[in-house]
């Protein structure tokens, strides 16, 4: 019976493996109740037959050990009876029925001398044990059945419900008394403007008869806009979490399924909800998934999105005017978005995020490390100022490398190294060590960033230089750090020329010293190239064209991807732009290389010096080129590192 459960375990280890963990579906469930019926059964058999291990003895033999005095006990329970021999074995019998044992013995002719010396005890045969042992075997099979029976009906009632519930609404619900959820605006750093315009929506959750009295209708959509990572959605749900209300939360890509009408049906459950939970806030982020431009995709009207996005569309506009429902949505698309969305009585309200500014990145670093052991000789302001440009979600993403890399070198801190390691981590990628130059390739590598790091430090527009490494990090073999001096909105065709020749000085720092051309400027060529053919088409940057844009762009907008340019002008047009972009390039590097003839010292020492040490900060850049050193001033508009 033991061979039996093993094979039973074996052949449920093999389903198991067989179905992996996809196999839910009903053919798996009915071999798994199968499996588990016959274990069931197989378990029975063996326990129930574990007590049967007395020798049984007919009832010639009992008489003939009774003649012989070698029985001292019998027991007898019903018609069964149990033997104790002198020697202290037990044997079991079965004796007549209806009829006394003393009367069966005399039966086979035992005397009653012999009878007297053996002690008979009758024993109660009307208890449980012998209910359940009579019973077991007839009831415990039927109660497999039925419980197998109802193992099947719940795994199809189980479907069934699936097909009911498939219209509703996933949205996810956050409770005003859920503390562990709550977020307000004191978990919202930066974003000062974004939190005044919020705070109106805030005052009317909480008292809505103020503005009603007065006849003042509050916005009933409220769209953020704003880049990825500036806290679209931690802002929502601070906003739940000023009012106390109820916050349901989805994103756009839920209402959409391969059935028809599902979508729609998930919207109307959705705002059912919010109105029964009312005052409430229904957070929909990246809706651009539903709410796109009607009439580009493919389906027409008969689109599922575009069905999703009509119900949307009505649920908006039906609201009463004293319901407490509001309906706030992301996106950093908002330009792909159908104009019905957008107008008055619906997303009637814009609102947006933009980059945090020094000010702002600081208190960001400081709500990210709250949780974070930092070393006492932190300066968060100096974060602040190395990282211009960052999101609030690569601000969070910048502490936690740090952590990980001070956990890696087993310290208790984190420190201000971390933090600036984590600094070109974030923006480069991490260090690849095993990428390691030649000799050759490194000194190439060493005049080539050299060149970059000297032309921007000898051109007055650009921005100063804060590293120069030939140290590989991502797709980037070395690289060279800008940091602006100011906060900066507007940006001069000077300091685009600058940068341009800052861009070349590492093509024209190869060709000077080594009379030949590596792929290492490669990706310079194409930025350089780039910037120049917009100040030509788009800034309107050109002497000779004039203030006008040249480049018009046309978005397939189902797709959501640009892909085509569609050009408004001649050929001669065409001809001329190319002349000027490349009268751009080539006055850029000629200033380049004649910045380097004049100061061949320079590049080869700090060519020199990189080869040396492969880093050099901003102190010892400057202390090499014979400028002083300044702190740097932090500008919001960052400007990528040079590879």
């Amino acid at each position: 019976m033991k061979n039996q459960l093993n094979k039973t375990k074996k052949i449920i280890i093999k389903k198991a493996k067989e179905n992996g963990p996809q196999g839910h579906g009903p053919f798996s469930q009915l071999a798994l109740a199968a499996i588990i019926f016959l274990l069931l059964i197989s378990a029975y058999s063996l326990f129930s037959g574990l007590g049967q291990k007395s020798v049984s003895v007919s009832l010639s033999e009992l008489s003939r050990d009774v003649k012989m005095g070698l029985v001292t006990e019998i027991r007898v329970s019903g018609d069964n009876l149990t033997v104790l021999y002198k020697d202290g074995a037990e044997k079991v019998s079965q004796k007549e029925a209806n009829t006394a044992l003393t009367t069966t013995l005399k039966n086979y002719e035992v005397p009653v001398s012999a009878i007297s010396t053996v002690s008979i005890t009758v024993e109660n045969d009307q208890g449980f044990l012998y209910w359940f042992s009579s019973l077991a075997p007839i009831i415990l099979p039927i109660l497999f059945i039925i419980f197998f029976l109802w193992f099947l009906s719940r795994q199809v009632k189980g479907a069934g419900m699936q097909a009911f519930t498939f219209g509703q609404s996933k949205a996810r619900l956050t409770h005003p008394d859920d503390k562990s959820q709550k977020v307000t605006f004191k978990d919202v750093a930066g974003a000062r403007e974004a939190k005044e315009e919020l705070r109106e929506i805030v005052d009317f959750l909480k008292n809505p008869k103020k503005f009603l009295d007065i006849g003042a209708r509050i916005p009933k959509g409220i769209l953020l806009m704003g880049a990825p990572g500036t806290g679209k959605t931690l802002l929502a749900r601070a906003v739940a979490g000023e009012a106390g209300v109820a916050f349901f939360s989805i994103s756009g890509s839920e209402f959409v399924e391969m059935f028809v009408g599902v979508g729609a049906s998930r919207v109307r459950d959705l705002f059912e909800q919010a109105k029964r939970a009312a005052p409430a806030i229904v957070f929909i982020d990246e809706i651009d998934a539903v709410g796109r431009m009607r009439g580009a995709g493919l389906g027409g009207g008969h689109d599922e999105r575009e069905q999703t996005l009509n119900q949307i569309l009505t649920e908006m506009d039906g609201f009463e005017r004293d319901t407490n429902v509001i309906v706030v949505a992301a996106t950093n698309r908002p330009d792909v978005l159908d104009p019905a969305l957008l107008r008055p009585g619906r997303f009637d309200r814009r609102v947006v995020l933009d980059a945090p500014d020094i000010k702002a990145r600081e208190e960001i670093l400081a709500i990210h490390t709250r949780e974070k052991k930092l070393a006492a000789d932190i300066n968060i302001r100096a974060i602040a100022e190395r990282t211009p440009g960052f999101s609030g979600a690569d601000l969070a993403n910048l502490t936690n490398e740090a952590a990980i890399l001070a956990a890696r070198r087993d310290k208790k801190t984190i420190t201000q190294q971390e933090l600036s390691e984590s600094i070109d981590k974030v923006i480069l990628g991490p260090e690849r060590k095993s990428h390691v130059f030649s000799p050759r390739e490194k000194e190439i590598a060493a005049y080539h960033e050299a060149g970059h790091a000297l032309v921007a430090a000898s051109i007055p527009e650009a921005d100063p230089i804060h590293k120069v490494s030939i140290v590989s990090r991502g797709m980037a073999g070395g690289y060279t750090q800008q940091l602006p001096s100011e906060d900066r909105k507007l940006h001069s065709k000077s300091q685009f020329l600058g940068r341009i020749a800052t861009m070349l000085g590492g093509y024209a720092s190869e060709g000077l010293v080594f009379n030949e051309l590596t792929t290492g400027a490669s990706n310079d060529l194409k930025q350089a190239t780039d910037l120049a053919r917009r100040l030509v088409t788009e800034y309107g940057m050109s002497d000779t064209l004039g203030p006008v844009v040249f480049s018009e762009r046309e978005e397939l907008i189902f797709l959501g991807r640009e892909l085509a340019e569609q050009r408004h002008y001649s050929d001669a047009t065409a001809e001329t732009i190319d002349q000027e972009v490349r009268g751009i390039i080539t006055k850029a590097h000629e200033r380049a290389k004649g910045i380097l003839r004049k100061k061949r010292t320079l590049l080869t020492r700090i060519a020199k010096r990189l080869t040396e040490v492969e880093t050099l900060e901003r102190a010892e850049f400057e202390e090499i080129i014979g400028t002083p050193h300044k702190a740097p001033v932090p500008k919001i508009n960052p400007q990528p590192a040079t590879p």
